[in-house]
């Protein structure tokens, strides 16, 4: 399985960001994928995740603000970031994991908000 991140930039504090994530390979064994992020000199954090049935997870600092969708037709996944904060701050990597207990991840994409 190998997985693409796209669409970090810079934005403004309550700016709006969306990434997406394309992923190839032997799809079928992937149940949950997730955005995770890492902040300079932070350990990466889970930030959401969302089954193959659509059940998804927020850490409470994104409630409410960003949202995670995946399309298992094309086999993509987003995260629509809106109300951006300074500390979202952070390299944002796509991760999936296999029903077998294996992990995938990007590379990640650089999202910047700041003034």
């Amino acid at each position: 399985v190998q997985l693409v991140e796209s669409g970090g930039g810079l934005v403004q504090p309550g700016g709006s960001l969306k990434l997406s994530c394309a992923a190839s390979g032997i799809m079928l064994s992937i149940d949950v994928m997730g955005w995770y992020r890492q902040a300079p000199k932070k350990e990466r954090e889970l930030v959401a995740s969302i089954t193959r049935r659509n059940i998804t997870n927020y850490t409470d600092s994104v409630k409410g603000r960003f949202t995670i969708s995946r399309n298992n037709a094309i086999n993509m996944m987003y995260l629509q970031m809106n109300s951006l904060r300074p500390e979202d701050t952070a390299v944002y990597y796509c991760n999936a994991q296999s029903t077998g207990g294996m992990d995938y991840w990007g590379e990640g994409t650089l999202v910047t908000v700041s003034s």
